[in-house]
């Protein structure tokens, strides 16, 4: 296996690859030893803020309040100025594309300021950028191309019309009106209701539905008066809803758009337009920006701890014959002695020790132990951040059990925590489990708007995390292995169902602005690709076709990109090679990709980021580390099942 790698030469390289990329990433940490990362800059989250700090600005008397937000607005105001793109528009992120939606809030942002009797010099360097904005709008279609681009779902559309209506550049009437009476409804009948919104947007279905009944009311007698006595009971749910610190899912837009619908309504006093005030106040960077959420630091941790633990005792490769014994001492005496080592058995190959100890307890604190009140999600899952904005998801609670699963040697003890916490998860991702055999992101039952789909990258991950689950720790018993074989054959039918005749597979949360309907099969495929090979499906047929798909789809750079032809990033590349170590069939892929990192390693250009992150709703991001993680992993995993071969030749 990897039979291109035997040269002195080649493992040299790939050494010292590994060596520097491992130094590159725990330099990341911060002082407490985990990850928090660093979101892209966000257009569309600077403008949604400015206007609420904006509209904020004209209700308040004058004081010390008002003029430190009118303050941080005007420096939301000139970043916006300085940041317009060449088009005229602006894009999600400094490397996007200009697209409708942000330049349409953008254009509301500056239009608001219009009206605040600005003059001289500013007044024309505004008026210069607003008709730019105006004209690239009325290119893109205006209007109708906005509502065009989200179809059924309201999630964003509405929200973004409600801002344009709000600084008077569109009519109320074409601003659809929103069901917030619903949000009255016990949560446990929610996903029964088929609502216009996902289901994370809850509190934008209230404020927002509430400030359109306001302006345009209703035709019906009977909906306009339960709308009217729905008001209050509905902004009961809100504020009860509302995370301590005023940021709806740590998301400025989400947070910024319930704020001004809310001012809106003459409610600047209301406990909830109060806090989503001190959280846009608090939550702006030095340049004047907002990110698109305050961070992603569950997430980039897991991440980090199961890229750089690929071989560390080769835990990530199981042997399916071989199970952990459990300790004959009770639970609550398990020993937790962590390893402080990067490669464990190995000092040698170590960059710098890095302690595990820290992140393994900050996981465990950070996992769910009541229902959420957002969701109305059991407890036993981990959310993205460690922020009070969180929500649990099938994403990080699986990256979340993987890491305390790697952070255990093969020859280590488990404290009850982590057997309880472990457990915990596993039930949760178990009875999130959708009928078609898939995992959505948030909520069970949820099926009628793409977000709240069942998804191949989420269900490919869970996948892994059971299986290992299963086979790792301790306290499983025969009814456990039966649940776990049960929703993994049925997440495996899901798969099978959901591959593209191509051999493609396509993910949720994460795309690419130059692919077809920003879709990214690169990410999907390599998912479930590294999944079916870890819990030993690598040989079925769904599996081989999606390696075919990974090969042809290979620049002739050796990199990889959403699909072939595109320009290669080093995410996708990453992606790629991890997924592809384990096959022999893929060796010259697998080499072209492994030089292609390794060259961006030589070149210092291993850290460039690229906007290939969905957050929600076709709003797009990039996280400064992915480009570290993912190479990181991709290199640590070639190199585990290197080594994992040259030990098989050994004792042959």
């Amino acid at each position: 296996m990897l039979k291109q790698f035997d040269t002195g030469r080649s493992t040299d390289r790939l050494l010292r690859a590994s060596h520097s990329l491992q130094a590159l990433l725990l330099a990341r940490r911060n002082a407490q030893g985990w990850w928090e990362g660093h979101l892209s800059t966000s257009p569309l989250s600077t403008a949604t803020a400015t206007f609420a700090l904006m509209q904020a600005v004209r209700r308040l008397p004058d004081g010390d309040q008002s003029r430190q937000f009118l303050s941080t607005a005007r420096r939301g105001l000139d970043w916006l100025i300085q940041h317009q793109n060449q088009d005229g528009g602006w894009g999600d992120t400094l490397l996007s594309l200009s697209n409708i939606s942000t330049t349409m809030l953008v254009h509301a942002t500056l239009h608001l300021e219009l009206q605040a009797n600005v003059c001289g010099a500013e007044q024309t360097r505004l008026l210069e950028v607003v008709e730019r904005a105006k004209a690239f709008i009325a290119d893109a279609g205006g209007v109708p191309a906005l509502i065009a681009r989200y179809g059924q779902d309201r999630t964003f559309s509405v929200p973004i019309l409600t801002q344009c209506a709000l600084s008077g550049l569109v009519s109320w009437k074409h601003v659809p009106p929103l069901p917030f009476e619903l949000a009255g409804v016990p949560a446990r009948f929610y996903a029964a209701m088929r609502m216009p919104v996902v289901s994370y947007a809850l509190p934008a279905l209230i404020a927002i539905g509430q400030v359109v009944f306001r302006n345009r009311g209703h035709w019906n007698p009977l909906l306009w008066l339960i709308r009217k006595l729905a008001i209050r009971p509905t902004l009961a749910v809100l504020e009860k809803i509302q995370p301590s610190n005023g940021g709806f899912l740590e998301a400025t837009p989400l947070t910024s758009f319930v704020c001004m619908s809310l001012l809106d309504c003459e409610l600047i006093d209301h406990p909830v337009t109060r806090r989503c005030l001190a959280f846009l106040q608090q939550s702006v960077r030095e340049d004047g920006s907002w990110p698109i959420d305050t961070n992603l630091a569950t997430w980039v941790t897991t991440l980090s701890v199961n890229a750089l633990t690929y071989c560390s005792t080769g835990r990530q490769m199981p042997d399916p014959n071989e199970r952990i014994p459990a300790s004959a001492a009770s639970l609550e005496t398990l020993t937790n002695v962590g390893p402080t080592i990067l490669n464990g058995a190995s000092a040698a190959d170590s960059v710098q020790d890095w302690s595990r100890e820290p992140i393994r307890q900050w996981l465990l604190r950070q996992q769910y132990r009541v229902t959420h009140p957002y969701t109305n999600s059991p407890a036993g899952g981990w959310a993205w951040t460690d922020l009070p904005g969180g929500v649990p998801d099938a994403d990080d609670t699986p990256g979340a059990m993987l890491a305390l699963i790697n952070m255990r040697s093969m020859a280590e003890s488990w404290t009850a925590g982590e057997v309880s916490a472990l457990r915990a998860g596993a039930e949760w991702l178990l009875n999130l489990q959708n009928r078609d055999g898939g995992w959505p992101t948030f909520c069970r039952g949820w099926g009628k708007l793409p977000f709240d789909r069942s998804s191949c990258d989420l269900t490919a991950h869970v996948l892994r995390a059971l299986r290992r689950w299963k086979e790792q720790t301790p306290g499983i018993t025969a009814a456990d292995e039966r649940k776990v074989e049960k929703a993994v054959q049925r997440g495996l039918n899901f798969l099978k169902q959901k591959q593209v005749a191509d051999g493609s597979w396509l993910p949720l949360w994460f795309g690419h602005q130059f692919q077809p309907q920003d879709e990214n099969p690169l990410y999907g495929t390599a998912k479930v690709v590294l999944a079916l090979s870890e819990i030993q499906h690598h040989q079925s047929a769904m599996c081989q076709a999606g390696v075919r798909w990974l090969q042809q789809n290979q620049n002739d750079d050796g990199g990889w990109s959403a699909s072939r032809g595109l320009r290669s990033s080093v995410e996708e590349t990453g992606l790629a090679v991890e997924a592809l170590a384990a096959f022999t069939e893929a060796e010259e892929s697998l080499k072209r990709g492994v030089d292609w990192l390794c060259q961006q390693v030589d070149a210092g250009t291993v850290t460039s980021p690229s906007p290939i992150g969905f957050y929600f709703a076709k709003l797009w991001y990039f996280e400064e580390l992915y480009p570290l993680i993912f190479a990181t992993a991709a290199i640590e995993r070639v190199r585990a099942i290197k080594a994992a071969a040259a030990l098989s030749s050994v004792r042959r």
